[in-house]
């Protein structure tokens, strides 16, 4: 009897603890902007932590600075939590843009085959550097606008187009292939679409949509270039702070959260399209020519990505797990 009571006052003081700790506050940013779809599942997410006694602060639309920036300051500590693309996580672990490789996917179910394949090894890459992977999502697929039409690579050769500012890698790559990138914050698109400074860019329609990109640029190359990639991460030392009774439920409203990314995302991805439509974008088709041209591009500069931009391990591992993936799928 006495050790009974003595396990019922033990949870007891265990409850009362748990519901006089303190709470724990957490920062998170993200370019998602303020009310878009991304912002609302984010902002779900948060409110479910908050049932499990962790305070999501939330800074969207690159208040805190581009992806890059992002992760600086988590390393710092002054954020803890962070909704990136490949381009941010790549500050972390470069690694992960081999989920992103232009032309390397024909579609979801190829993207989706690599990225379930590859996960816990690029999981496993970022724990390692201090930040514990939360969920994956995806902003869906990348397109190219243009104030002008853009359907070959000789007309994009012609345009002054945005890169990430961070890339020195990557912007070599264009320059060597004749082309005639701008480095530029994610956060300075917009401004630089109306002074001129750029004329073309590369991202996602629902992306293009919440930014109003589109509306400088109003000319879509119809050619899927590349899934965009994310994750919510959180360091390390954030987590361990973290009581573990509430980590459980973090995680389930992370896991729901990554799944609301994908399956939202690529439901109003085409919606995103037709919105656009009526307010004036043009979505241009390409030829089997055209698109051959852009395939062997891209697909020509794998060399040169490969242990520069992406670990050559990494890059043929998303190469191996794709064809395992063509090899196996029924032929259309």
């Amino acid at each position: 009897m006495r050790t009974m009571k003595r396990v019922i006052l033990g949870c007891l003081m265990a409850v009362a603890a748990s519901a006089t700790a303190a709470p724990v506050n957490l920062k998170l940013g993200t370019l998602a902007p303020d009310g878009s779809d991304f912002d609302v599942i984010i902002r779900d997410m948060g409110e479910e932590w908050k049932q499990a006694g962790v305070n999501l602060s939330i800074y969207p639309g690159g208040v805190l600075g581009d992806e890059p920036d992002m992760v600086t300051k988590m390393r710092l500590g002054q954020i803890q939590v962070g909704v990136m693309t490949v381009v941010g996580l790549a500050g972390i672990d470069k690694g992960v843009q081999a989920l992103s490789i232009p032309m390397l996917y024909r579609d979801y179910a190829e993207s989706d085959y690599v990225r379930g394949k590859m996960q816990p090894v690029l999981e496993a890459r970022l724990l390692a550097k201090g930040f514990k992977v939360l969920n994956w999502g995806e902003a869906g697929w990348v397109y190219f606008f243009g104030k002008e039409p853009v359907l070959t690579p000789t007309q994009l050769k012609k345009m002054k187009f945005f890169v990430w500012g961070n890339d020195a890698d990557a912007m070599g790559i264009w320059k060597s292939a004749g082309f005639s990138p701008v480095p530029l914050a994610a956060t300075d698109i917009l401004p630089n679409l109306q002074t001129g400074l750029i004329n073309c860019f590369d991202t996602t329609p629902v992306s293009a949509l919440s930014f109003q990109w589109f509306a400088l640029a109003p000319n879509m190359t119809d050619l899927k270039w590349a899934p965009l990639v994310g994750a919510t991460i959180i360091t390390t030392k954030a987590w361990a702070k973290v009581p573990a009774a509430s980590q459980p439920a973090l995680l389930k409203a992370a896991a729901a959260a990554g799944k609301r990314f994908r399956d939202e995302i690529r439901a109003k991805e085409k919606m995103a399209i037709e919105a656009m439509k009526q307010k004036g974008l043009k979505v241009h088709t390409i030829t089997p020519a055209q698109a051959k041209e852009w395939e062997d591009l891209f697909t020509g500069t794998y060399p040169q990505i490969s242990g520069h931009i992406i670990p050559a391990d990494m890059m043929s591992m998303a190469i191996k797990f794709r064809d395992e993936y063509r090899a196996k799928a029924p032929k259309k």
